[in-house]
């Protein structure tokens, strides 16, 4: 039995083409998963800590030679920590916001790309300086996006900071893993919006039933 961690980041909610591909993911995953297994980490509608200096100072430390404020600055950390380490698979739902993240997903990526935690230095290799500490881990970028032609090869190909700005972190903390679904073009195209979700709900289903072969 597979355990899922839901991670949403828009901060919108009934309007949210990424959240509903979110929604999708978790209705096909019941329909065909016995007893599944769902966490969800809200992001969108809730305030993310950013790191501070005592929490810089206190990752970098032994945990018996923090302090307790230092132990409360990574309290949060913690916690969403926990969170992955416990997943099986990791679901991120996100819109792109000015060719990135929104800065609720950027601050939570901030709290978990922890040294020792989730990664770390490979100093035996200058030119691969990170081993990830994530394992037998799958990711599922779902994605939404106002324009079209991001992706590879596409002419705003050059703008993407989103998902090959997520694709890189989950890398670095271990994830090779990772399937990516979009939808492409919702503020330009309205008339052929519902083709294009339709679109990417099929791409999902066929995916989720790849990881359950």
């Amino acid at each position: 039995m597979k355990k899922v961690l839901v991670i949403n980041a828009s901060a919108r909610t009934a309007k949210s083409q990424s959240r509903k591909l979110a929604e999708a993911f978790v209705d096909h995953w019941k329909s065909i998963e016995t007893n599944p297994v769902i966490r969800y980490r809200e992001l969108g509608a809730e305030d993310v800590p950013h790191i501070n200096e005592n929490w810089i100072a206190a990752a970098f430390k032994p945990e018996k030679e923090r302090s307790e404020a230092e132990k409360e600055a990574l309290k949060i950390s913690d916690i969403y920590i926990s969170e992955l380490l416990e997943a099986d698979i990791i679901v991120v739902a996100s819109p792109m916001y000015n060719w990135s993240v929104p800065s609720a997903l950027k601050a939570y990526i901030d709290q978990v790309v922890r040294v020792n935690e989730t990664f770390e230095f490979n100093k035996a290799d200058i030119e691969n300086p990170y081993i990830g500490l994530l394992k037998n881990k799958t990711v599922f970028l779902l994605l939404s996006r106002g324009a079209p032609g991001y992706e590879k090869g596409d002419y705003n190909e050059h703008l993407n900071f989103q998902s090959t700005y997520l694709k890189t972190v989950f890398n670095i903390i271990g994830v090779s893993n990772i399937h990516v679904v979009t939808i492409n073009g919702i503020n330009y195209a309205p008339e052929k919006l519902q083709t294009t979700v339709e679109t990417s709900y099929q791409e999902l289903k066929d995916l989720i039933g790849l990881e359950l072969v």
